[in-house]
């Protein structure tokens, strides 16, 4: 199976099912002479772990990351750095009902129709579970990122289905389970929730990406611009639908006298550009939007059919997020970091 890995010099290959003994990643091309730690790691995993409020996936996986080679005495040493998350609390009974029918929404038909066998158990290889992995790679480039160039990489959820979450404060961010950067809207937020969880179903979110202190003349137009990469990578997260730099889709209903960002001698006067310009860093703060959909895997019954391309009704059981998006800013600024920092590398070589 194709299409598991990220990246051109600092590349990060994903492997492991939802309920397989173990996940993990490959990461090949970080440089040598950087100290890592499993704690290093674990800090950002912790930020991703399922069963963290009630609000998301109750299943308890510890995700401990076991740094299984690329390391020695402390630090990188140029070779391939393996990772392994191992799987303690799958519960494979809760998909028997649905191993010969496909959940509207998912991937099931679709894996089903490419490879002619599918994985049924938590949804096998298209698991929201497979992000974890792509944090502990994250976290490899986010240090390396902080340690060389002083970028900072942050997220937030901007928008919880209906309820916008207007910006506040980027204090607010890690004392909430939604990431949202305003505290005074976190009981509305909850109580949403709390009714969504009571009817069985589902919602999208918004999240917003950021990375600052980002160096001007990262990118390889035209094919690998920077902005290209990150949407190519973003629309790799589980249940993406959209992506958008700077002003993104606002920009249709913008003039250009009033979109392109004016230049002083003190520097650039705005940003709609997002921080990419022609596809290279611009050394603005780079601005990342994503829309996320809502979990495909709810208790209301729905429609479908079976292998046998009969109609059935489908129910999922099991334990799932009704929000994807509460655990997915973590991995949005990961997957931001990987890209990074794989076009850092190359801007070295390059340019150097």
């Amino acid at each position: 199976m194709s299409g598991n890995t990220l990246g051109t010099l600092f590349r990060v290959t994903n492997f492991g099912e939802s309920h397989g003994p173990a996940i993990g990643a490959v990461v090949d091309g970080c440089p040598p002479g950087m100290a890592l730690s499993e704690a290093d790691i674990q800090a950002e995993l912790d930020r991703r772990r399922p069963g963290t409020s009630r609000h998301v996936t109750q299943r308890r996986e510890p995700d401990t990351v076991e740094i299984l080679s690329g390391v020695f005495e402390g630090v990188t040493t140029g070779t391939p750095i393996g990772l392994l998350i191992r799987n303690t609390d799958a519960r494979s009974k809760d998909y028997s009902n649905i191993a010969d029918t496909f959940r509207p929404g998912h991937a099931d038909y679709a894996y089903w129709k490419k490879y002619g066998v599918r994985d049924p158990r938590g949804g096998g290889r298209s698991s929201a579970r497979l992000t974890a992995p792509t944090v502990a790679a994250g976290a490899v480039a986010r240090k390396w990122l902080m340690q060389e160039f002083g970028v900072r990489i942050r997220g937030y959820m901007s928008q919880l289905g209906p309820i916008p979450i207007p910006f506040e404060s980027w204090d607010a961010v890690p004392d909430n389970p939604f990431y949202a950067p305003n505290a005074g809207i976190v009981p509305e937020l909850e109580a949403f929730m709390d009714r969504l969880r009571h009817d069985g179903d589902s919602i999208g979110a918004r999240i917003e990406v950021t990375a600052d202190g980002l160096p001007a003349g990262w990118g390889e137009p035209i094919y690998d611009r920077l902005d290209a990469d990150i949407a190519h990578a973003m629309m790799g997260l589980n249940a993406v639908k959209g992506v958008s730099i700077g002003s993104g889709f606002d920009c249709v209903a913008m003039r250009g006298s009033e979109h392109g960002d004016e230049l002083g001698p003190d520097g650039f006067m705005g940003n709609h550009a997002g921080g990419v310009l022609g596809g290279i860093s611009s050394g603005q703060p780079l601005r990342v939007s994503l829309a996320i959909k809502p979990t495909s895997s709810i208790r209301i019954e729905r429609r479908s059919v079976n292998r046998a391309n009969e109609p059935v009704m489908v129910q999922t059981l099991g334990r799932h997020d009704p929000c994807v998006a509460i655990r997915a800013t973590p991995i949005a600024e990961a997957l931001l970091a990987i890209v990074l920092m794989d076009h850092a590398l190359r801007h070295r070589g390059q340019c150097a």
